[in-house]
């Protein structure tokens, strides 16, 4: 064994020994106080965990015990101006309610009240603007036979204020007939306030949350800890899904939770105290070995990592070094090559005489360019590679030539590459132009079908209407819209045109700051006659705090207007029933910063806008989805198979990405990331 790696091993051995011992004790010491936090920390949890469930199913009893009253209340009162009194009883005393109301059959209005410690709580905006939600709830409730919620809605109050409210909805029946609905308003707040246990909420935070962790309710907060225990609860009623957040601040434990950790605790530093004078002795004997041992080390390591062939040979031609690399390289280990002579065991045999008489030149003192030669080597499964040898005398500490030193190049990728260079510019020269018109050919017919289709459908509507009455009795204002919708659609025209000059060309394209909702309402005229046509509702869901986004608007356009159609066209008629309520397209947009690591800019921490398409189709199947964005490859007997390979590259030249995922209960979901603006 060579000196440095006998010195290495010595000195690894006593710092293995002394650093086992050390680390035992301070294993033993880290353990010990880690299961005692741990167990404290696991108590409150489970405590905590119980308290929310016991919470939840108060708000649940709670909500039944309304449920219940509710019922009896038309039973007392069976008339409308009857009905009011109680009702005003019931809102006194249930102060989680902020509304009663009593609707007929088609969510007419009867009789209402108001609770009195919630007044004006309509005044800001209309009851109309929340039938929607309550419309759903009675659906489901006469459905169900029984009571129903909706899901909960942020209601503005004045002065900025608000509350986040949830409508239930319960059939009113009176021998064997439907006497319409009893609607109860809740205030998630008053849920929280009044339906659950106040002494168990003490020095704990409540609230209600949305599934994604959105924040509805907030009964009482702890102060911003980085130490919190939280436990969440699921609370699922007929149609309202809530998910109840309950936090707590964790106990501050001390270093030592308990009196036998501290004990062990002095023990093993009174060891380490030892330990630590016995450590400065042996450090002073080992400094010297650890410098040598650590500087041969360099060195081999360093010589180990070079990707370039070493070679070391004697006055008589035998080699006396070889690294990895040149092992790796001729394919035989260092053990079969040290000490091996004339011929090579690389050489081929057809070149053995060429080679023996270059080194003989070599022996006889001749000098040998510095820029090196090329050879040939031989692997030792038989095959060849080029190689570049230079190669140097190898003079030691006296002055002495004792060898002499090569390095050795393999060459074989660099010709590969360089063959592979000069094929592919052949062909990209031969090709190019033919690309560039078939490219330009192909996107202006199928963006321009778009266009081209909605002033023929607005030229058809507009000789009909003529047709069908005098010239003096048709509509000016109709005649002017449907002449102003030809004319955009021919300026839309003309921008696909130029947008799509400058895609082919790869050139800017001129970048404008647009809201999501003006993209939208931009391809809304032209999908909203093919909905009504095919009974699909569109429903668009903007976020709040989404910003406007940087981009070609005709082109983002083009992207929105083909998954939008592409989603309508997967949803043909009876697919899904039109009874299952989910022939719905959904467009909505969202700001996403996107996680570090992945490609784009995300690294750079900006905030994009993330777009997405969903429908409720019959999805894709996996051999379908694998060939999706390649281009020319279509499931449609009229399509061209361009749409989404065009969609994916506008998307990846505004530096965003295109996607796809299955919706869930059914369909798919079609996501792209634009920067925001």
């Amino acid at each position: 064994m060579k000196l440095p790696a006998r010195l290495a091993v010595l000195a690894s051995r006593r710092w293995l020994l002394w650093g086992a011992l050390l680390l035992l004790v301070v294993a033993l010491l880290v353990v010990l106080v880690f299961l005692a936090a741990e167990y404290e920390e696991g108590r409150d949890q489970s405590a905590l965990e119980a308290d929310v469930a016991a919470t939840a199913s108060d708000i649940r009893a709670g909500l039944l015990r309304n449920v219940q009253t509710l019922q009896s209340l038309h039973s007392v009162a069976p008339t409308a101006a009857s009905w009011e009194a109680p009702a005003a009883e019931l809102l006194a005393i249930s102060r989680e309610l902020v509304r009663l109301e009593w609707r007929d059959n088609q969510l007419n209005l009867l009789a209402w009240r108001d609770s009195p410690y919630q007044a004006g709580l309509f005044d800001m905006l209309p009851r109309q603007d929340a039938l929607p939600d309550l419309r759903l709830a009675c659906e489901n409730a006469r459905r169900l036979s029984g009571h129903a919620f909706s899901p909960s809605y942020f209601w503005p109050l004045p002065g900025g204020q608000g509350l986040e409210l949830v409508e239930m909805c319960l059939p009113v029946v009176r021998a064997g007939k439907p006497q319409g609905y009893l609607v109860a308003t809740y205030s998630l707040h008053g849920i929280l306030s009044e339906l659950t246990n106040r002494d168990l909420l003490r020095g704990r935070g409540l609230a209600f949350t949305d599934a994604d962790g959105t924040r509805l309710a907030l009964y009482s907060s702890v102060p911003v800890r980085r130490r919190l225990l939280v436990a969440n609860h699921l609370i699922d009623m007929q149609g309202m899904t809530l998910v109840l957040r309950m936090e707590s601040a964790r106990a501050a434990y001390g270093l030592f939770p308990n009196v036998l950790t501290a004990v062990v605790g002095v023990l093993s530093l009174s060891l380490l105290a030892v330990l630590a004078l016995l450590g400065r002795d042996i450090r002073r004997r080992q400094r010297a070995e650890t410098e040598l041992a650590a500087a041969l080390a360099f060195r081999k390591a360093m010589e180990d990592s070079l990707v370039t062939g070493l070679r070391a040979r004697d006055m008589d031609g035998r080699i006396t070094y070889v690294n990895p690399a040149f092992c790796q390289m001729v394919g035989f280990p260092a053990d079969q090559l040290v000490g091996s002579g004339i011929p090579a065991p690389w050489w081929p045999p057809e070149l053995v005489d060429e080679y023996q008489q270059r080194q003989a030149v070599r022996l006889a003192g001749n000098a040998l360019p510095r820029e090196g030669w090329e050879s040939v080597f031989q692997r030792s499964d038989g095959t060849r590679f080029p190689v570049l040898i230079i190669e140097a005398p190898l003079i030691d500490a006296r002055g002495v030539q004792t060898g002499w030193m090569s390095a050795i190049l393999d060459m074989t990728e660099q010709r590969r590459i360089e063959e592979l260079n000069r094929a592919s510019q052949e062909r990209l020269q031969a090709t190019a132009r033919l690309a560039t018109v078939g490219e330009m050919a192909s996107l202006l017919s199928h963006e321009l079908n778009q266009p081209l289709a909605a002033i023929a459908s607005y030229t058809t509507g507009l000789i009909n209407l003529m047709d069908q009455a005098p010239a003096e009795d048709l509509p000016p204002a109709e005649l002017r819209q449907a002449i102003r919708r030809i004319g955009e659609q021919a300026d839309r025209a003309g921008r696909v045109i130029r947008s799509v000059a400058d895609f082919v060309r790869r050139r800017e394209q001129a970048r404008e700051t647009v809201s999501p909702a003006a993209l939208f309402d931009a391809i809304g005229p032209l999908i909203h006659l093919q909905a009504k046509k095919t009974a699909i509702r569109l429903h668009t869901d903007i976020a709040a705090d989404c910003p406007a986004v940087s981009c070609d608007r005709t082109m983002v356009e083009q992207v929105l207007l083909n998954l939008a159609r592409n989603g309508m066209q997967a949803m043909p008629d009876g697919e899904p029933p039109l009874r299952s309520g989910l022939r719905v397209l959904t467009m909505s947009a969202r700001p996403v910063r996107p996680l570090a690591g992945t490609d784009t800019s995300a690294a750079s921490g900006r905030l994009w806008v993330e777009f997405a398409v969903t429908d409720h189709g019959i999805g894709l199947a996996p051999e379908v989805a694998e060939k999706l964005f390649t281009p020319f490859f279509t499931t449609k007997s009229e399509g061209m198979g361009l749409g989404l390979s065009l969609c994916r590259t506008v998307i990846e030249q505004h530096g965003g990405a295109l996607t796809h995922e299955p919706a869930q209960p059914r369909g798919t979901v079609f996501r792209f990331t634009l920067p925001a603006g």
